[in-house]
């Protein structure tokens, strides 16, 4: 049975290299382009994993894991900050919010596929 993951990111480029590393590594991806995308693409489907931006309009991605936790349907998926954001305080307010893991971009795909690996039970 395939994974599936929800990319969120304003940018096509992010969204493209991210999704093209999941999709050889045999995962389905689902994108979104900011939060407010994201949740309405939320609709009850089956999702093992939300990688998502902090910085994006509309919702950024801090805002959009908080509404994710609220949600009974999904508040127990893994969600992954991959972001510029490095400031220790930014993956504080990250983590208490729920955020499982924080990669800093640019990242190498290795990096992330080895986070998504530990992230998504078999």
């Amino acid at each position: 049975m395939p994974k599936f993951i929800m990319i969120v990111d304003d940018s096509a480029t992010i969204r493209q290299t991210v999704k093209l590393s999941l999709i050889k590594a045999g995962y389905e991806v689902i994108e979104a382009n900011d939060g407010k995308d994201a949740l309405n693409k939320l609709t009850g489907q089956k999702v093992h994993l939300i990688i998502s931006d902090v910085n994006m309009p509309n919702m950024d991605g801090i805002s959009l894991l908080k509404e994710i936790k609220k949600m009974n349907s999904h508040r127990f998926v893994p969600v992954m900050m991959l972001t510029t954001e490095s400031q220790q305080s930014k993956v504080e307010e990250g983590k208490l919010a729920g955020a499982k893991a924080w990669l800093v971009k640019p990242f190498k795909p290795e990096q992330l596929l080895s986070a998504v690996d530990k992230l998504i039970l078999p």
